[in-house]
């Protein structure tokens, strides 16, 4: 759109994007830009790394939450910008068909170890460090998945995750995977 070729910040992220395609001048194996979630350029990310066919793009979904510095909500559930059905609908009506993509709900929170203050953080930020600790205790293909791989506890996840957005219960948590949404649970 005439937005998007207008727009200094799209072209920004979108040339950067651009700097990676080719796996024989740039080793990678994991292209993510946490808090991004322009639809566009999220695809983006996911065709890059389908042309590379040798990395995996992670994304956040749009309105997922909003933080404070985007737009004032007095509280949490107003910041709250969708469902785990309206996530799932809003993936589908994309209609990508990759396997070198994933993403992941709701939004995790965490501790900053400087300061002790709690900070809401895109899911990509916790799944990454996930998935280097997943590699590190078995290999690259276990997915990052249950409580001995995928679990957030004990800083698996390289930082302290200690809350998500919302808990999600199975019914939830099936929406997502049936969507292809991977989802953070949390358990008592």
């Amino acid at each position: 759109t005439s937005n998007e070729r207008n727009s200094y910040i799209f072209n920004t992220y979108r040339q950067a994007i651009d700097t990676i395609p080719d796996p024989e001048s740039l080793d990678m194996n994991l292209l993510t830009v946490p808090g991004l979630t322009f639809d566009s350029l999220t695809g983006h990310m996911i065709d890059v790394c389908g042309e590379r066919a040798d990395a995996l793009a992670l994304i956040d979904l749009a309105n997922v939450y909003i933080p404070a510095h985007e737009a004032f909500n007095s509280n949490k559930k107003d910041r709250l910008g969708t469902t785990p059905v309206q996530a799932a609908n809003n993936l589908r009506d994309r209609r990508i068909d990759s396997s070198y993509g994933a993403t992941f709900y709701p939004w995790v929170q965490t501790r900053d170890a400087q300061t002790g203050q709690l900070l809401w953080i895109p899911p990509t930020v916790a799944m990454a460090g996930v998935l280097a600790s997943s590699q590190a205790a078995a290999d690259v293909w276990f997915a990052p998945a249950g409580f001995n791989r995928g679990g957030l506890s004990d800083g698996a996840a390289g930082i302290p995750v200690v809350g998500v957005t919302e808990r999600l219960v199975s019914k939830d948590r099936d929406i997502l995977y049936e969507a292809r949404i991977n989802p953070i649970a949390s358990f008592p």
